[in-house]
């Protein structure tokens, strides 16, 4: 099928609903990441700028990344700080309590989102100094060094390690406790890694197995098994659900999901439908970051075979993906809107401030 011209429909976007008669239809939010450059909780004026972004882009949440691979944008005892002391030298006061400030003032959302299991590649993080290696989920395959623990260039931490499970509890507890007129929390990574999905071989993991089940061997084909570590993910999730709710029980707990569903249930041990239907979360943020619309429609469709309601699925575009290609970006966008989704995520900030078609989109459309 031929496409029209992206001026084309770009001008039918954007003149499909008259502008003094326009009513949003659908919610947009965005991930703002601490890898962007310049940071936004680096100074006062990058908080600013993206207030100000957002607000003509009509973006209600924003989802701030306070902690990343045991390094931390707020004062915790969990990771590593001084991202923080850094920021709140250059900014004078706490950056994250500014923000919300600032997009409170404006009726937009703040949601903490935290990547809670992957370690990325920090070998000096606080966590690992603490405990050791052994925290980090692994392979049954021979490991001399540290590098010998990398997955997909990540260290991953065990998700059925009860000392994952208190470190993490504790900083769930730092971020609401220190934040109290925040949003929401959002919890990424929380998942086994997906990449040959032959994880989970840690002394502490599979003592905990055997007791449970009373399985001496353990086959990576044993539906038993596989259950098992599925059942570690959800359990994590739900202390630190619960821990968050403790503190302030109307705060909005929302994770990512890994797409497709095969990959999520099958490789990354990640049931994100059962915590939905179930009600453990208000909402899963899909990561659907295909860079065709044809693979965009597939994902959807996906999702909206495994849930009861899919307003609880919020749909994420991955913004990275369409720098140069501004039609597929339309496209993906008009899709979302129709799904009838939750809401339509960016992914991320930068990747739409930065990019003048994109930017010129976002801020027009309707």
């Amino acid at each position: 099928m031929k496409r029209a011209p992206f001026f084309l429909i770009l001008l039918l976007f954007a003149t499909s609903i008259p502008v003094a008669h326009a009513k949003e239809s659908y919610r947009r939010e965005m991930f703002v990441s601490v890898i962007e450059e310049p940071q936004v909780l680096s100074n006062r004026e990058e908080i600013n700028k993206l207030i100000l972004f957002a607000k003509q882009a009509r973006i209600k949440v924003l989802y701030i990344q306070i902690y990343r691979a045991n390094m931390c944008w707020f004062a915790s005892n969990v990771g590593d700080s001084s991202p923080y002391q850094n920021a709140l030298k250059s900014v004078g006061e706490d950056p994250l309590s500014l923000l919300i400030k600032q997009a409170h003032a404006n009726d937009i959302e703040v949601h903490a989102w935290l990547n809670l299991l992957s370690l990325a590649k920090n070998a000096n993080a606080p966590l690992l100094k603490k405990y050791g290696y052994e925290i980090l989920t692994r392979s049954l395959a021979p490991k001399k060094t540290l590098d010998d623990y990398k997955i997909d260039e990540q260290y991953f931490l065990e998700p059925g390690d009860l000392r994952v499970h208190k470190e993490l509890t504790d900083l769930v507890k730092e971020v609401v406790t220190a934040y109290p007129k925040l949003d929401g929390i959002q919890f990424d990574y929380i998942r086994y890694p997906d990449i040959h999905p032959i994880y989970g071989y840690t002394k502490s993991n599979i003592e905990r197995f055997k007791r449970s089940t009373g399985i001496a061997t353990i086959s990576d084909t044993d539906p038993v098994w596989k259950t098992w570590k599925r059942d570690q993910v959800s359990l994590l999730l739900t202390i630190l659900t619960r821990k968050a709710h403790s503190i302030k029980p109307d705060i909005h707990v929302s994770t990512t999901g890994c797409m497709s569903y095969t990959r999520a249930y099958e490789e990354a041990f990640q049931d994100w439908p059962s915590w939905i239907n179930s009600g453990l979360v208000d909402y899963v943020t899909i990561m659907s970051y295909p860079d065709t619309t044809p693979e965009f429609i597939k994902s959807i469709s996906d999702a909206q075979k495994r849930v009861t309601d899919f307003s609880k699925v919020h749909v994420g575009i991955g913004v990275y993906k369409l720098l140069k290609d501004p039609e597929s970006f339309v496209q993906q966008l008009s899709l979302c809107q129709d799904s009838k989704g939750g809401a339509c995520v960016f992914f991320y900030y930068s990747n739409l401030s930065q990019t003048p078609a994109l930017k010129d989109i976002i801020t027009a459309s309707p």
